[in-house]
């Protein structure tokens, strides 16, 4: 978690804007980007949760016929 020392400045009495150091500023822009990257990653998962898989034994087995059939040409 980011500790943040915002100046909030008003404007007719009304919070308008935020000024953050500079750091705090990367700081908080690099954690939305995580977040972002969190639930494009929970997007994917979610669309592919019923995609056919393989077992890592099986994959094992393709890429050595696939090699061995490579071999003999």
């Amino acid at each position: 978690m980011v500790t943040l020392h915002a100046q909030i400045i008003k404007k007719n009495g009304k919070k308008d804007y935020v000024v953050l150091p500079y750091e705090e500023f990367l700081k908080v822009q690099e954690e939305l980007e995580d977040y972002n990257d969190l639930r494009s990653l929970r997007e994917a998962k979610e669309m592919e949760k019923d995609a056919p898989t393989i077992t890592m034994a099986e994959l094992k087995k393709k890429i050595r016929r696939r090699t061995s059939q490579s071999r003999r040409r």
